[in-house]
């Protein structure tokens, strides 16, 4: 194919689109993004390992089984403090109710009304689950609020200190196996769930002192415990939706966008970057970046800077699901919004 002039190019940019799948062994540098204590919503540093999977679905019925174990003897007991811890564990389990959804919704091909697949619907699932945990914290913050003002004996306090010490054991666990699946498979985020988890179990611990409290004749421990416990998953709730409803406005954390100019600077024949836009379609990162080339490359060469590109990008962003890349004639774009690199990592911007 002879040369493109400048004048012979076509009006449109050349676009190269492909789905990025998950290639083997891919490196785990991915995005550094924040990983806050948030529910309903998966670390997509998780989701591209199996052995991630596989560690949150397992965690998941662990902490179910916690929390089962708690609820029963809260019906038994009356105990406000036991049930927030068991409404917490809840909270925790159903992190991985979302990821099951929208896995078996993302087996579906798109269609024309769904061009882009459903991969939206682990959001909404994210948003139903907070407004559940949302909900349950509400009930069980009444119920110790409704305790301190009108005190009740707490029945059966060995039996309620015992699912305290369980609730402990169970998180333990759940902190052993995330972090030892984490440092296995080099994945940062599974290992924070785990520390997290560790935390979480000292929060159960917290309900062993108000049984302890209510042996010796202090009745309203177990009602302060419940509330202090209900404090704590009303922050985890606020810190799940904003992560949630930024997802569905299309947002994105700064420093995915900073990885991926910088992975598109390891690419060796790109001369200029224009324009880079991300968002997230679930657990999935979609990009698209514009690429500045000389206005006589031809079709060919256009191409292997496309796929250069997509190369990077997969080798640094494990998450990325798929790329749209735009190469473009020198010259297009505003000079505002140009980025030029030099033919090896991209140089950060002060």
């Amino acid at each position: 194919m002879g040369e493109l002039t400048p004048s012979a190019l076509p009006p449109r940019p050349l676009e190269h689109f492909s789905e990025v799948g998950d290639p083997p062994e891919a490196p785990r540098c991915a995005t550094n993004h924040r990983h806050g204590h948030a529910h309903g919503v998966l670390d997509p540093a998780i989701a591209a390992s199996q052995q991630g999977l596989q560690a949150v679905q397992r965690s998941f019925f662990i902490l179910l089984l916690t929390a089962a174990v708690q609820f029963g003897i809260v019906l038994l007991s009356g105990s406000v403090a036991l049930l927030a811890d068991a409404i917490h564990n809840i909270g925790d389990a159903a992190t991985a109710l979302p990821l099951g959804v929208a896995f078996r919704l993302a087996q579906r091909k798109p269609t024309a009304r769904f061009s882009y697949g459903l991969g939206r619907v682990e959001d909404l699932a994210g948003l139903a689950i907070v407004a559940i945990i949302l909900f349950s914290a509400l009930v069980s913050g009444y119920e110790a609020a409704h305790r301190l003002v009108h005190p009740q004996p707490v029945a059966l306090l060995g039996w309620v200190a015992a699912a305290g010490v369980a609730g402990f054991l169970g998180n333990e666990l759940v902190a052993l196996y995330r972090i030892r699946v984490g440092r296995r498979i080099q994945s940062a985020a599974l290992i924070a769930d785990g520390y997290h988890a560790r935390t979480d179990g000292l929060t159960s611990l917290a309900v062993v002192l108000g049984a302890i409290g209510a042996r010796l004749g202090f009745p309203l421990a177990d009602p302060i415990i419940g509330l202090g416990i209900t404090a704590a998953i009303l922050g985890i709730v606020w810190q799940s939706a904003r992560t949630a409803f930024l997802r569905m406005l299309d947002g994105v954390e700064p420093e995915v966008v900073e990885a991926i100019r910088h992975a598109a600077g390891h690419a060796v024949p790109v001369h200029r970057l224009l324009e880079v836009r991300a968002r997230w379609l679930g657990h999935r990162l979609a990009a698209e970046i514009d690429v500045a080339m000389d206005g006589r490359a031809t079709l060919q060469e256009a191409e292997r800077v496309s796929s250069a590109v997509e190369s990077a990008l997969r080798a640094h962003l494990p998450a990325l699901g798929a790329a749209r890349i735009r190469m473009r004639p020198s010259g297009a774009g505003s000079d505002a919004s140009q980025q030029a690199i030099a033919s090896g990592p991209m140089k950060k911007l002060s």
